[in-house]
């Protein structure tokens, strides 16, 4: 499964990005997809199967997650999850994108959401 392609941001850091449909099939594959943006901004509406740790809380939380596996970041449009990426990638994941647009692109691509 392709993760997408690289592109580069800030320092020097690659960061890997995924479509929103490679992110959906990565989470029937035991991918995770984690929604980075604040939990009234879930609440409102979020990429199903998401789970959401804000990325406020994001390196404190990492030890939640699996290093391994496959991890797609998600936000409102790509930035702060291209920030969550780069914490997890310092954390020692191997395997983490940024879902390329967002939950706007997800949205369009007419991907399942969920509200709450």
């Amino acid at each position: 499964m392709s993760l997408g392609i690289w592109l580069m941001f800030g320092f020097g850091a690659r960061i890997r990005e995924s479509s929103p449909e490679e992110a959906s099939a990565a989470l029937r594959e035991s991918g995770l997809l984690i929604d980075v943006r604040t939990p009234g901004e879930f609440r409102g509406g979020h990429a199903r199967g998401a789970r959401n740790i804000p990325l406020a809380n994001l390196a404190s939380r990492a030890g939640e997650l699996t290093p391994q596996a496959a991890v797609h970041l998600i936000c409102a449009s790509g930035n702060r999850s291209r920030t969550g990426a780069r914490i997890l990638e310092k954390a020692g994941f191997s395997a983490v994108s940024s879902v390329r647009g967002g939950t706007a692109a997800w949205a369009r691509a007419g991907l399942k959401m969920e509200r709450g």
